[in-house]
């Protein structure tokens, strides 16, 4: 077997694709213009006499699957237990296994041990064996097709032609490989991007930073899986005498700019100043490549090292500009632009605080239905910004109140007013005129106070304001609160106005025959039902497909989302069902009265009975928007949560 070529890296390791920082700041003088900071090495990279065919300790060495300026990578079999391992042999210093022996992570290279070789000077670590290729080479596809030829199938056939070079053979078929073959190619770097981010995630709750992701360092499984592989610079805050300084380093094209700024020493950064939103940045670059063919940024001119970082950070301290953005494929999602935007924030603060919350907003890419709601696609026409549904909320809220207010008017005066005295009757309008205005405008004030922090919320972030998470999370449970509080007030007013209505009546105009509550009581069913069904739906769409997605495109939903996602959806059902009884409990209602009352109301009761069954044909309608629209939201909310509870 014959050694690979450098571009191949199939285990854990980086080949010289990209120029590479390495160690901590070193003197001004002691550097060379070789496009990396640090001291360049002088010697042969150890392990330089290895070849395919020969024996080390335990392992057959089979095929070298890459080599650069501190190690070689070959894939071999261990004698002891008889399977294929990936050996990367190297000087003997550093603690890399045991920070890589706290990883283990489905999208992780599984790193199994090491053993130290002090004869030789040489350290042999291994590790799982991941046969498909790197991303670099998916890289090298994607600028080789057109932009309306990229597809999940491109993924598919890097992988396989990986496998075939080494003698594999390629998958039939898996769930996974079914999956990606269905995929635009943005939903491909959406379903990759994902992945890594949750790999992200499980290392830094293991207080473990990467620091030089790029295409190269990700792995491909059979099944096109990614694995984040090459933590060999990678820092843990869990381990005695492991610190940043010790293992500085990361590749100049994919640094963040407090990454950069760290690396130079004539400039206030430290290392201290990276966290995983360091790394969010990386992979955001990576995936943008991958995307669209190239980096979001121009190439950098200097000559020397220190001042290509400069003129590098320089370029990363602005943002993405027009020229890159333009570089998006015209299939790309809203969402996806926002996703890697977001991960390319020039400040670190305006990035996704971590690998969970960027795997979430992944997930929610690949999700038609959901992304929609979050980011309306370019090509739509659904209007900007939170306010603009108002008018149809307004609309949507007092007409069936009006609706209700006109009948319980028109059934009280004809059947309990119209009967009394002239004086009573007078009583009766005068109490009127007072108490339906008064109920709709104090009942108006108190649904927007109810919704003052929502508002004000999502007006501040359609502004570019920001806001904590715990803020986000707990105005995305307000939010989905707000239907039953609303509807909750319409009914409080309606069963107060049942109430205090006869009883204004009878302070006014004395003593009122005692079968006039039962009237009132009757009438209060029928217009609390009308004011309490038909609002909900209108005010429930508004909030699951604008406002909660506003809240949702700036933070990530948890457990308390999915719970209350899944209690809406409960409630809608049941007010659906109140919105169906509307014009059964009216029709039910006046059964009870004698045949001349019957005849007196019958109109306001056929004009109840159709515009009950408009409404409920309305409500329906909507009910089955809303129950997709829910539906969605909970995928995305309960993938995060999921994902979240594996280790």
């Amino acid at each position: 077997m014959g050694a690979r070529p450098e571009g191949d890296a199939t285990a854990a390791f980086d080949p010289l694709a990209d120029r590479t920082v390495n160690t901590a700041r070193q003197p001004a003088e002691a550097e060379e213009s070789t496009g990396t900071l640090g001291p360049e090495p002088t010697a042969a990279p150890p392990g330089t006499d290895l070849e395919p065919g020969r024996r080390i300790d335990d392992f057959d060495l089979l095929l070298e699957l890459g080599h650069g300026a501190f190690a070689k990578v070959f894939l071999a079999r261990q004698r002891s237990i008889q399977r294929l391992v990936a050996v990367k042999i190297s000087a003997d210093h550093g603690t890399e296994p045991q920070t890589l022996a706290q990883l283990d992570h489905e999208f992780i290279v599984r790193v199994y041990d090491q053993r130290v070789l002090p004869e030789l000077g040489l350290k042999l670590l291994y590790m799982q064996y991941v046969p498909g290729g790197t991303l670099a080479s998916v890289l090298a596809r994607v600028r080789a097709t057109a932009p309306e030829r990229r597809s999940g199938r491109l993924l598919l056939d890097a992988v396989d032609e990986a496998l075939k070079d080494k003698g594999e053979i390629p998958m039939s078929s898996s769930r996974a490989r079914e999956e990606v073959a269905a995929l635009s190619w943005p939903e491909t770097v959406a379903w990759l991007g994902r992945r890594l981010a949750e790999a992200l995630a499980y290392a830094e709750r293991r207080g473990v930073l990467h620091r030089d992701i790029k295409p190269a360092n990700v792995l491909l499984a059979a099944d096109a899986a990614p694995k984040l592989a090459d933590f060999n610079i990678s820092f843990s805050d869990h381990l005695a005498g492991s610190s940043p300084v010790a293992y500085f380093g990361g590749s100049l094209a994919y640094m963040s700019p407090e990454h950069l700024e760290a690396s130079h020493p004539g400039l206030p950064g430290t290392v201290d100043d990276l966290d995983t939103r360091s790394d969010i940045y990386a992979l955001g670059v990576m995936l943008w490549e991958l995307l669209t063919g190239r980096r979001p940024f121009p190439l950098a001119e200097a000559k020397d090292s220190q001042g290509s970082v400069e003129q590098l950070l320089e370029m990363r301290r602005s943002p993405i500009a027009p020229q890159f953005l333009d570089d998006l494929p015209a299939d790309c999602p809203a969402s996806l632009r926002r996703v890697l935007l977001t991960c390319l924030a020039p400040q670190r603060t305006d990035r996704w605080n971590n690998g969970a919350e960027l795997a979430q907003q992944f997930e929610l890419c690949l999700d038609p239905r959901a992304r929609d709601l979050v980011d309306a696609p370019s090509h739509g026409h659904r209007p900007r910004g939170p306010l603009w549904p108002i008018p149809i909320l307004a609309i949507a809220i007092a007409v069936p109140n009006l609706t209700a207010a006109w009948y319980n008017y028109y059934y009280n005066r004809t059947l309990i007013v119209g009967k009394l005295t002239p004086e009573v009757q007078q009583s009766f309008h005068d109490v009127a005129q007072v108490l339906y205005p008064l109920a709709i405008v104090v009942a108006t004030l108190l649904i927007l106070y109810t919704a003052r922090h929502l508002l004000e919320i999502s007006i501040g972030l359609h502004k570019g304001r920001g806001y904590p998470d715990a803020v986000l999370t707990g105005t995305r449970i307000e939010a989905l609160r707000l239907p039953n509080r609303v509807a909750a007030i319409a009914f409080v007013f309606w069963f107060a106005g049942g109430v205090l209505f006869p009883v204004m009546l009878n302070l006014v105009a004395g003593s009122v025959p005692r079968g006039t509550y039962a009237h009132f009581l009757l009438s209060l069913v029928v217009c609390g039902a009308v004011a309490l069904a038909y609002p909900y739906f209108a005010i429930t769409w508004y909030v699951v497909r604008f406002l909660y997605p506003i809240f949702l495109a700036h933070g990530r939903s948890d457990a308390a989302d999915v719970e209350h996602l899944r209690r809406l959806a409960r409630r809608t059902g049941i007010y659906l069902t109140a919105a169906a009884a509307v014009p059964l409990v009216g029709v039910t209602g006046i059964t009870f009265l004698p045949a001349p009352d019957i005849e007196s109301i019958i109109w306001a009761v056929r004009i109840l009975c159709v515009g009950g069954i408009i409404g409920f044909i309305l409500a329906y309608l909507l009910y089955g928007v809303i129950g997709k629209d829910l539906r969605a939201l909970e995928r995305v909310a309960a993938t995060s949560t999921t994902d979240a509870g594996v280790e």
